[in-house]
């Protein structure tokens, strides 16, 4: 649908917005939130499908490594994949008939794709389904991810693994709203580039990863 993200028109970013405090974002206190959740509503939920297909469920892990300040691990997915190619996703997939339930389907899938063990993971808690464009269902399964773990990403699926600073995510500085017509319509999508000096370009992070850390966002932030 969108063959070039980066040149869809930014229409605002929400510098407006303060940024979710500090302590907030410790490990123990994200336990307590997930333990005793806020009155919150998500701020994007779905995305309006352009194809036909029946929806799946599926699961991303978000995993919250512990450093000396938590950062989130991303995958860049590879370029022949069927759905999302090349983009910068969360760990995870569709859900398997032998998965117990979303939590083991994101388990399952964080090792699958770039070698996280579950002995490694806390999980902590999930956010409300995310209906995709391409029609999945998905349950963001949120977790603190013990440090020492060599990433052993798939060469099929990954092609890249790294890891953003959690503060750097949850400050609607960085935030950007894009929007374009597609079909008559007026669509709308968040980005979040982030620079590092480990790679020659800006990741590129968009679409639903993108919505489900805003999402993230308006939780930590209620």
């Amino acid at each position: 649908m969108i063959f070039n993200p980066h040149e869809v028109p930014v229409v605002g970013i929400d510098d407006h917005l303060p940024a979710v405090p500090a302590e907030r974002l410790q490990p123990q206190a994200l336990r307590e939130r997930f333990r005793r959740p806020p009155h919150w509503e998500p701020e994007v939920a779905s995305e309006r499908p352009t194809g036909t297909r029946a929806p799946a469920h599926a699961s991303v892990l978000v995993p919250l490594v512990m450093r000396e300040q938590l950062t989130v691990l991303l995958t860049r997915r590879t370029e022949h994949l069927r759905d999302h190619a090349g983009q910068i996703s969360f760990p995870g997939g569709r859900a398997e008939p032998h998965d117990a339930d979303a939590t083991a389907t994101a388990l399952r899938e964080a090792e699958e794709e770039v070698g996280l063990a579950a002995t490694h993971v806390e999980v902590i808690g999930s956010l409300p389904i995310y209906s995709t464009v391409t029609a999945f269902l998905v349950t963001p399964v949120v977790a603190l991810v013990q440090p020492g773990f060599e990433p052993r990403p798939d060469p099929s699926e990954v092609a890249e693994v790294f890891e953003v600073p959690l503060p750097f995510l949850m400050q609607p500085a960085h935030h950007r709203r894009h929007a374009f017509e597609f079909g008559g319509e007026r669509r709308e999508f968040f980005s979040m580039p982030f620079s590092s000096a480990a790679s020659a370009a800006p990741y590129f992070i968009w679409g639903a990863t993108a919505a489900m850390l805003r999402n993230l966002y308006r939780f930590l932030a209620a």
